[in-house]
Formats: structure tokens, C-alpha cells, sequence
């Protein structure tokens, strides 16, 4: 009698055993968000208008921690760092740090890693911590934009995600309430 073949449609005696882990692993930390078409439809056009900016005007427009402010007000506007303060304030913030410190410092990888750790502390004592404004503190050092680059792209940006998100949701009754109701910390 000759022996089954294994081929590959068999699998390996410990692929059942791991797959329940996967599974479960995926299912308690794995993300289920999805969002509306709507959010999907401003992510599109806010990051249409900034690679038109990008290609019309000299300058850099369009910058990656923009996406991830866009991501952050589609799946958590409640949360702090979503707020409009902290995304604007933040995200300018950031941005003017990184710029002065490379008009004293200089460029590069080091003075880039001195201005992200100064976001990262002076952004949470403003109470402007938005995890993209130390992103866009590195981003001055790295790149070079100018001078003005937290006020002639930052800002606008900034402004044009949350007053849109903030209209959005008082128009669209899917929409996820924005900005979140002020809460009133007890000092003990």
C-alpha cells in the first residue's frame, strides 16, 4: 500500500491549533470600524484638494499627518486628541515647533528627534496633544517647507477638517456628534 501524499490542500497538524488563537486575537484587538461612505466621500475630497494644492503651488501640501488627523476625527471624534483644539492648536503648534528649533538648530535626524520630544511635552501642558502635531514637528527639520509652513499649510488645513466635520455632524443625523461636550474636570 503506498502512503498518502501530503500535498499542499493538507494542513500542518498545528495549523487548527493556532488558528483559534489568531481568530481570537484578531476578534478582541483587531479593529471593526468601518466608516460611513460620507466620512469616506470628505477624506477624498479634503485629500483631492490637498494634492491639487500640491501640484498647483510650490510647497508641500500634502503631508501624511494630515491623513491620520482626517483618520482620527472619522473613528474617535469624542476622544481628546480629536477635539478642535487639540487638532488645530495641536497640529500648529507641532509645526511651529519643529520650524524654530531647525532655525537654531539646524536639520536632520538629531534636531528632528529634539523637536518631536518638545511636542511631546509642551502640546500635553497646552492641553493640545494630537498625536499628528508631534508628527508634524518632525516634519519642518526633515523637509525643509519654510518658514511659514505651520500658518500657510497647517492652519488652513487644520481648520478645513474640523469645520467641515464640525457642520457635518449637526447636519447629518448619522453623524457622530462634534465637537464633544465640554467636561468638567474636578480637581481632588
Amino acid at each position: 500500500m503506498i502512503p498518502a501524499c501530503r500535498t499542499m490542500m493538507h494542513k500542518p497538524d498545528n495549523v487548527e491549533r493556532r488558528s483559534p488563537v489568531l481568530v481570537r486575537i484578531v476578534a478582541r484587538w483587531g479593529s471593526s470600524q468601518r466608516p460611513a461612505l460620507v466620512g469616506v466621500i470628505w477624506m477624498v475630497v479634503l485629500l483631492g484638494i490637498l494634492v491639487w494644492l500640491d501640484d498647483r503651488h510650490e510647497g508641500l501640501f500634502l503631508v501624511p499627518p494630515f491623513a491620520a488627523t482626517m483618520s482620527i476625527l472619522l473613528y474617535s471624534p469624542s476622544v481628546s486628541i480629536a477635539q478642535p483644539f487639540a487638532v488645530v492648536g495641536g497640529s500648529v503648534l507641532g509645526a511651529a515647533i519643529g520650524t524654530v528649533l531647525s532655525m537654531f538648530f539646524g536639520f536632520g535626524p538629531g534636531v528632528a528627534m529634539m523637536a518631536s520630544l518638545t511636542a511631546l511635552i509642551v502640546l500635553p501642558s497646552l492641553r493640545a496633544f494630537h498625536p499628528p502635531g508631534i508628527a508634524l514637528a518632525m516634519f519642518p527639520v526633515l523637509l525643509h517647507p519654510g518658514p511659514w509652513f505651520a500658518v500657510r499649510v497647517v492652519l488652513p488645513f487644520t481648520l478645513a477638517a474640523v469645520i467641515p466635520y464640525a457642520v457635518m455632524s449637526r447636519l447629518l443625523s448619522s453623524w457622530p456628534r462634534y465637537p464633544a461636550p465640554l467636561r468638567i474636570e474636578s480637581k481632588t
